[in-house]
């Protein structure tokens, strides 16, 4: 029965069921779609959401360094990945790299993890997304009633969940509801969409980096590096690390990137143009946003879910023309992630029901060759929780979640070495033993940055999945039927 456990699926055969007619996926995808896809994804959260929220809680103004840590992990592990991508590429990421590599349990393990990396990311996104679209419609004098405008419970710090007193964070749900239909009707529409997105954003904020560099007060900067308040990752070097692990999150994109291997017109020489081409131009833009953001606002002053907003209307009036053509960026880049996202977590149920491991019906397509159950459940998993659970305990879940995945990636770069060293390998990983052990060891210290409630909800997550591996995976995986 253990050894069950371990079975692994034949890389070869992983290939023919991709090209030989087991995939009803669609090739359509360029080299300048999926750097734009890994962009569209990449630049949003991170930028529009999460730093305010970093710098004001951990880092201040030395979030600039957590970037930089987060982007090195990044770029280790994104070696890695692009090696898999282009060695094996079919759907479902790190599951099917698992799967090929270290065995059947541990890649339901991680696929699970992913389908948690995926899912709260859609979430979390779409909470960002609704703070800016509210932001928006009121200076157009348009406001919606605050019942509808929060998560349903918070988590305080003392470790209690309560009731805010709002119904649903509708604008949240509704935007994922958007996206769940875009993505219905096939890979070259929702390609189409995010091109136009990611010029729309990248485009606003090199105006708001560009502009805003006018109105920095560098008394702002000071400290750079605020004293540590005697709580480890409250300021200090343990708040930058610790900020390092929640920023990690920004750089989810890569990740849902490679679940679109097996759509990629040619997969071994694109993907992992995609992969580092887009991280390594995200990484600029967090960096260049980052300084310009906690000089134009004092970081004390910038949790809350649309920091750059509040910096262009602290400019007055010198930057009021900047302000609608910001949010209206935020409001569509945060879109571009949500739809990259929900891509990635549709999916990873498309690849774990193809082998099995979850209900087949996940893995069947339409006629535009779009897996639709799939789609569907991660629009309406994706938004009960964006509905009910605020923004800080969502983004930590995702980062944790991807912090694993790359741990994994990273480890399984080497393990796949050892055991078939006679694959083809269009890309190769340059330094394996050091870029591999030093990638899962940035990733790992990430990982134990986060809280202990965090790592408490991974563990329940997971618990959660190995039970629906032992009672339905374990006996309907294709492995085990001839």
């Amino acid at each position: 029965m253990f050894k069950d456990l371990l079975r692994k699926k034949d890389v070869a055969s992983m290939l023919r069921d991709a090209e030989g007619g087991g995939s009803g996926l669609k090739r359509s995808l360029s080299a300048t779609h999926l750097v734009l896809l890994g962009i569209g994804a990449i630049v949003g959260t991170g930028i529009f959401v999460i730093t305010g929220q970093a710098a004001a809680s951990y880092a201040g103004p030395a979030l600039t360094i957590s970037f930089l840590i987060s982007a090195l992990g990044c770029v280790l592990a994104g070696l890695c990945y692009a090696e898999f991508a282009s060695m094996i590429p079919v759907s479902g990421s790190v599951y099917s790299y698992s799967y090929a590599s270290i065995g059947e349990l541990l890649a339901w393990f991680i696929g699970w993890d992913l389908v948690l990396e995926y899912l709260f990311a859609c979430a979390s996104v779409s909470v960002g997304w609704s703070g800016y679209m509210v932001n928006l419609l009121h200076s157009f004098g348009l406001d919606l009633p605050p019942q509808l405008l929060g998560s349903t419970l918070d988590h305080l710090s003392s470790g209690q969940w309560v009731l805010t007193g709002n119904i649903i964070n509708f604008p949240a749900v509704f935007i994922l509801g958007m996206v769940t239909a875009l993505l219905l009707g096939g890979i070259r529409q929702s390609t189409l969409v995010n091109n136009v997105i990611v010029a729309v954003k990248v485009g606003v904020i090199l105006l708001f980096v560009g502009f805003g560099l006018s109105y920095i007060d560098v008394g702002n900067y000071t400290p750079y590096l605020p004293a540590n308040t005697g709580e480890f990752g409250r300021y200090g070097w343990s708040g930058v690390l610790r900020a390092t692990g929640v920023v990690f999150y920004a750089y989810l994109g890569f990740d849902a990137l490679s679940t679109t291997a097996e759509e990629a017109r040619n997969p071994q020489r694109d993907m992992p143009k995609g992969i580092l081409i887009s991280l390594l131009a995200c990484t600029l833009l967090y960096v260049a946003v980052t300084t310009v953001l906690t000089g134009m606002v004092n970081y004390t002053e910038l949790h809350v879910d649309a920091p750059i907003a509040l910096a262009i209307d602290r400019a007055g009036e010198g930057l009021a023309w900047l302000s609608p053509l910001i949010k209206l960026g935020a409001v569509a880049g945060l879109s571009s992630v949500i739809l990259v996202m929900m891509l990635g977590q549709s999916r990873m149920y498309y690849a774990i029901a193809k082998d099995g491991l979850l209900p087949p019906r996940l893995a069947r397509l339409n006629a535009k060759g779009v897996p639709q159950t799939a789609v569907i459940l991660s629009g309406v998993a994706s938004g009960i929780i964006a509905g009910l659970f605020p923004l800080h305990v969502l983004a930590e879940l995702v980062s944790i979640g991807t912090l694993m995945a790359f741990t994994i990636v990273c480890l399984s770069v080497l393990v796949l070495r050892k055991t078939q060293p006679g694959l083809h390998r269009p890309f190769r990983v340059p330094h394996v033993r050091l870029v591999a052990v030093l990638g899962a060891a940035v990733c790992l210290l990430q990982m134990f940055s986060l809280p202990l409630v965090t790592w408490l909800r991974l563990v329940a997550w997971m618990a959660v999945g190995l039970a629906i591996y032992f009672a339905y995976g374990a006996r309907r995986s294709r492995l085990r039927r001839p």
